[in-house]
């Protein structure tokens, strides 16, 4: 009798939601594979630059068996999901808002999910992707509800809502409409679609007037076609609505009961003159496709320079280069030089990032010193890079700390991060200390057109150090109020919670130093208007107000954070930004929303968290291959497959699965029994156990544990299996998994792989295909199929780190004398349970088992089985076994101990 085995460490896995959809494959019109989408609206609405978008969408299962059906959409980056509610034949699954940590403490069982935490994952340079899949029976209908919040950010002169359309089918009932109310009146609007051309784009309809501008799209099935016979849609791009305000006044201050916000951008102000330094990484990891583009950039960038401007290039590989000794100006003569410079620089080298900095720091204060004229410029340094120091000072600590001491507040540092290997938390916590940005270039064809739009965006400042003063006894709570430089296009935004009484008298005093004068305004609230506009817009009004205060006070919260430098200081803004997330219902960095069965919260079913930047950049910046190694060809009937799949099961006993979860948890399932047993092992963070050992295939299967983070602190003693290693002794095959890479050996160092390459390969009697980000398969020509998982955790987790599981798929080629943990299961043995009476826990009763002459006092209980679907698993009940599996397991658990995992 066949036994499957699972040895699976998993601490908080979230049942995952991400499937195979029936609304991914061919469509045709109406009922598809059973699966009618009746509907999908997206309706956003605008208050005051703050955008509220509730995207809805119907299915209907017309089919005679259960179908899935899944809900994919795409969100901004800087979004923060507020609600999501499933309703299956009228019974609600809503979304709640929790504390990530204690969420994670208390789903141990559901939240360890693969690639990300939960169902928001990177999808592109701009957007998330969320993600669910529901199984609805013959008949049922289902209904989704997706809302998020943002704050609109003015670039070049226009607001931007950008709506992601790709419904992959065509949809019965199709709209978006927008709603915007501006309290400044809106001074032009427009909406386009990208996958709309010549009398189509006449389906958009747009209309503004004073206040109130909107949008609506509704098209009929035969205008999503793609063609007039087509069942395929036409529909597959971006929808965008651009609209700017009209700006009469230096600035416009909205108060509504106790919060207000501010909206600065005036018009009519002289552009300053430039003083910027452009520090680059020639190191040699920019050689080819990266170099190329960067001399794109920067000859595009030199062609917009004004002649007023001054400017040097620093150059950064091994040693540190300077173009000029000092500032020069954009004469027509010294920006031919430059580019003439730019097109013959040469590589070299090392990463000495530090140096390059300085002195790129250095030229610049050195000029203000030297030139009185220059002080009066806006000075601006953009440092690009595309890895980490490698030369010079390489503790990013210190160099941050030297970059903000040679700055001293003076002017902003703006970095730029060039593809996947470059650490964008440190650029952008030194960027947010000296009062710039960062931002990431990713390596596609437009990367110098990437370059160079940033650099459109700090082109034209306007201002410098610009400060807003309140009066000190009417604030209760303000956001950032002093920026460095004011750019031409962009907007400045401040919010504020006022103290009780604060509405009376509020007014703001603005300063900033501007192209040759000092700008000084006062900007104060017309009552009259206020009153007009909470009579126009009611209640919503003063909301809008209010989480737009929230989500800008989250989201400086969370920058600062990003460049605290002590662990108080990150705990201390980390408490304020969670009190807030959860006050206001946001999916932060802090928080996950956690989707649970009606009237029983503990019942989880998902939860979705907001990925950060660093896991952004690990889903999407390498590209997956398909490999084979040399010299170990595929026999004619075998294929390299552009897609792993799980290889298919031999004829023999049907599959049934084992599992384990936690520290660790084994399960084995008994067939003729119809049921099936559960054991821990708690040993110590470093022991290697031998799970499986067959002497007659040769297959040995081992594990060494892991424990959680601070594990000798006398609290945390869950441990995990971090290390594996498979191995058949009688062909030298030997492959070690490790949550960071995959390692074959043969005999010896054999290549390494990533878990996020896409490979299938053959070697010496095994086929191993990698499942991109979460999976593993090894399957033996004359044993048994194992699949490994890998569960990763929120990498700033106080606990948790990542871990695997091991699953044995099907067995039945090992021999009797099969041993291990695990192996000793893998043939047909018996048990008997009686004597069930209530236990300590009225859901979990007690009993008695009769098992290898041993009897046993046994707990009822369940565990997770993630082989099919690393992130949802399915529910194994078992008794569980107590005191390291003694009387199931043959021997004493220490007896499974070996020195080393080869």
């Amino acid at each position: 009798m066949e036994r499957q085995m699972l040895l699976c460490l998993c601490l908080l896995s979230l049942p995952g939601l991400i499937a195979s959809s029936l609304i991914g494959q061919p469509r045709s019109i109406g009922i598809v594979n059973g699966i009618e989408i009746q509907n999908m609206k997206i309706n956003c609405r605008v208050t005051s630059r703050f955008a509220n978008y509730v995207i809805t969408s119907q299915a209907i299962n017309h089919g005679n068996t259960a179908q899935e059906v899944i809900f994919d959409v795409e969100i901004p980056k800087t979004a923060y999901i507020s609600n999501f509610l499933i309703t299956v034949d009228g019974v609600p699954y809503p979304g709640n808002i929790k504390d990530k940590v204690l969420a994670w403490k208390q789903y141990r069982k559901a939240v360890v999910r693969g690639e990300t935490a939960g169902l928001v994952r990177a999808s592109g340079r701009k957007m998330e992707k969320f993600n669910i899949a529901v199984n609805i029976g013959a008949g049922s209908k289902v209904n989704f509800e997706l809302t998020y919040e943002e704050l609109l950010k003015r670039h070049l002169g226009k607001y931007e809502i950008v709506i992601k359309v790709k419904p992959k089918q065509l949809v019965k009932h199709f709209e978006i409409e927008a709603d915007i109310f501006e309290p400044q009146e809106i001074s032009m609007l427009d909406a386009q679609a990208s996958f709309l051309s010549g009398d189509l784009s006449q389906v958009i309809k747009k209309s503004f007037s004073g206040k109130k501008g909107h949008v609506y799209f509704n098209p009929t099935i035969d205008q999503q076609q793609a063609c007039p016979t087509c069942t395929k849609s036409l529909m597959d791009g971006d929808f965008t609505i651009k609209y700017d305000v009209k700006r009469d006044t230096a600035c416009d201050l909205q108060v509504v009961s106790k919060h207000f916000a501010q909206f600065f951008a005036p018009k009519n102000l002289r552009n300053m003159v430039k003083n910027v330094v452009f520090v680059i990484d020639i190191s040699g990891s920019m050689a080819g496709q990266k170099i190329k583009q960067t001399r794109q950039a920067l000859l595009k960038i030199l062609d917009d320079i004004k002649p007023e401007d001054y400017f040097n290039f620093i150059l950064f590989g091994g040693h540190v280069r300077a173009w000029k000794n000092s500032l020069i100006q954009a004469t027509a003569d010294n920006l031919q030089e430059a580019r003439v410079f730019v097109q013959t620089f040469s590589l070299a080298g090392a990463t000495n990032l530090n140096g390059g900095l300085l002195e790129g720091i250095n030229i610049l204060n050195k000029a203000l010193e030297v030139d009185p004229r220059l002080r009066n410029n806006a000075p601006i340094v953009i440092m690009l890079t595309d890895g980490e120091p490698t030369v010079g000072e390489t503790n990013l600590a210190q160099i941050r700390k030297n970059v903000k001491n040679a700055i001293q507040g003076k002017f902003p540092l703006y970095n730029l991060g060039f593809g996947e290997n470059v650490d964008f938390n440190f650029l952008e916590a030194m960027s947010l200390e000296n009062d710039g940005t960062a931002r990431r270039i990713y390596r596609d064809n437009d990367a110098a057109e990437q370059l160079k739009g940033f650099y459109e965006e700090v082109a034209n400042p306007l201002l410098t150090n610009v400060e807003f003063q309140y009066p000190k006894a009417s604030i209760q709570a303000l956001t950032e109020h002093r920026v460095k430089q004011f750019y031409d296009g962009s907007e400045i935004v401040v919010a504020g919670h006022l103290t009780d009484g604060g509405k009376k008298g509020f007014k703001v005093d603005v300063t900033g130093k501007g192209a040759g004068q000092d700008m000084v305004t006062t900007c104060s609230v017309d009552e009259e208007d206020m009153k007009k506009t909470l009579h126009e817009r009611g209640h919503m009004f003063e909301q809008q107000i209010e989480r737009l205060w929230a989500y800008l006070t989250i989201q400086q919260l969370l920058e600062k954070r990003a460049k605290a430098n002590s662990k108080k200081e990150v705990d201390d803004l980390s408490a304020k930004a969670l009190e807030l997330s959860l006050k206001y219902k946001f999916v932060t960095p802090l928080t996950s929303m956690v989707i649970t069965k009606p009237g029983d919260s503990d019942d989880q079913l998902a939860i979705a968290d907001k990925p950060g930047e660093e896991e952004r950049a690990e889903l999407l910046s390498k590209p997956r291959r398909t490999m084979m190694l040399p010299a170990q060809q595929f026999p004619p009937t075998s294929r390299v497959l552009s897609t792993p799949r799980v290889p298919p099961h031999p004829q023999g006993p049907p599959a049934h699965v084992t599992g384990v979860d936690g520290d660790p948890h084994f399960i084995i399932q008994v067939p003729e029994k119809n049921d099936a047993i559960c054991f821990n092992i708690n040993e110590d963070p470093g022991v290697v156990l031998n799970l499986i050992q067959d002497p007659d295939t040769g297959i040995t299967v081992n594990g060494q544990l892991i424990g959680d983070k601070n594990h000798n602190n006398g609290k945390n003693k869950n441990t995990y299996f971090g290390r594996l290693g498979i191995m058949n002794q009688k062909t030298g095959f030997t492959l070690e998994v490790t949550p960071q890479n995959i390692s074959l050996h043969s005999g010896m160092k054999g290549p390494v792989f990533s878990w996020l390459d896409q490979i299938t390969m053959r070697q010496e009697g095994v086929t191993v295909t990698i499942i991109p980000t979460r999976k593993l398969m090894v399957s033996m020509d004359d044993g048994a199929t194992m699949v490994v998982v890998l569960h990763r955790v929120w990498k700033k987790h106080p606990m948790h780190q990542d871990f695997l599981g091991l699953y044995t798929v099907d067995s039945h080629k090992m021999s009797p004398r099969t041993h291990g943990l695990l192996g000793q299961f893998l043939h047909s043995f018996d048990f008997e349970v009686f004597d069930v009476q209530p236990g300590s826990d009225p859901k979990k009763p007690d009993a008695t088992m009769l098992v290898k002459n041993h009897r046993l006092v046994v707990t009822r209980g369940s565990q997770k089985d993630y082989r099919k679907d690393p992130w949802l698993g399915s529910d194994i009940s078992c008794w569980f076994v107590h005191n390291n599996g003694d009387g199931l397991i043959d021997g004493i658990h220490t007896d499974y101990i070996i020195p080393s995992i080869f």
